[in-house]
């Protein structure tokens, strides 16, 4: 169980320290967000917990793969608040077109072999 809340926690203080950061500088918490630190922290833990190293890689390739369509997200969402569209609407559709290009991307992976 300490274990567990030790993932946890590590996992979260990345964030928040992220998201403090940004209150500070915008550039230097973009640096660290686009980082993939998330996937590094799942592989990290992973690894500490016995999984196997192609099992690790199977993720790491799965994960290239699905950030294609997530940087809709971070393209859309600029634009549409520079358009003055609120933030919450402008989340909203950005958020929602990414998953419509999650929806489209995984059939067209499936089609050239790459199985998630």
């Amino acid at each position: 169980m300490l274990y567990y809340a030790l993932k946890v926690g590590i996992s979260a203080l990345v964030i928040v320290a992220i998201a403090e950061i940004a209150k500070r500088s915008t550039g230097f918490a973009a640096l660290l967000a686009a980082l993939p630190l998330t996937s590094l922290l799942a592989f990290i833990w992973m690894h500490f917990d016995g999984v196997a190293p192609a099992q690790i890689a199977e993720l790491s390739g799965q994960i290239f793969w699905l950030v294609l369509p997530s940087l809709v997200l971070f393209l859309l969402l600029p634009l549409l608040l520079r358009l003055g569209f609120g933030f919450w609407l402008g989340l909203g559709i950005s958020v929602s077109a990414t998953v419509v290009c999650y929806l489209v991307m995984l059939p067209v992976l499936r089609k050239f072999g790459v199985q998630l």
